[in-house]
């Protein structure tokens, strides 16, 4: 179960990094792609930094004792 929290977590910071990236380049402050200065990828962007978040928030909280 250890391995599989790691794996979220490392999962989630990948999405949120990634998500960052296609929102600068979406907002064309990161140059040098298709996707530089087309809104649409800083949306898509915004969507996966959120559900990187999420995946990030749930592997890392505490698991819960056992009875409640």
């Amino acid at each position: 179960m250890k391995y599989l929290r790691i794996a979220g977590a490392i999962v989630g910071a990948l999405c949120v990094l990634m998500g960052v990236v296609w929102i600068f380049q979406g907002i064309n402050v990161i140059p040098g792609s298709f996707m530089t200065g087309v809104i649409d990828w800083s949306y898509r962007g915004a969507v996966l930094a959120v559900v990187g978040l999420v995946v990030l928030f749930l592997s890392l909280r505490a698991p819960r004792a056992k009875g409640q």
